[in-house]
């Protein structure tokens, strides 16, 4: 599985981006496509995540600001990001987890830069 994600770049605290993903290769019955992101000096940690039968979940950080959206036919999914906070800045990541035979797999896009200027 490879992973594209745009839709990075500078906003002003209390702005929108909206960040896309696009899933390429083998498709996976059991999957769930999300977005993790990476704060400057701290670890990568949870955004969002939608699993192919429809369940999302959000880190309680962004619950209420972020919506995250798929696309199955395209294998495509979306993080809207309203009311961006400087908190919010780090480099966003998009993943695909996907049960491989029987081990649980994770695939990861390279990255795109959020930041949220005060």
């Amino acid at each position: 599985v490879q992973l594209q994600a745009s839709g990075g770049g500078l906003v002003q605290a209390g702005g929108s981006l909206t960040l896309s993903c696009l899933a390429s290769g083998r498709n996976y019955t059991n999957n769930a496509m999300g977005w993790y992101r990476q704060p400057p000096g701290k670890e990568r940690e949870f955004v969002a995540a939608c699993a192919n039968g429809g369940g999302i979940t959000y880190a309680d950080s962004v619950r209420g600001r972020f919506a995250i959206s798929r696309d199955f036919a395209k294998n495509t999914v979306d993080l809207q990001m309203n009311n961006l906070k400087p908190e919010d800045t780090g480099i966003y990541y998009c993943n695909y987890a996907a049960v491989v035979g029987l081990n649980w797999s994770e695939f990861w896009g390279q990255g795109t830069l959020v930041t949220v200027s005060s």
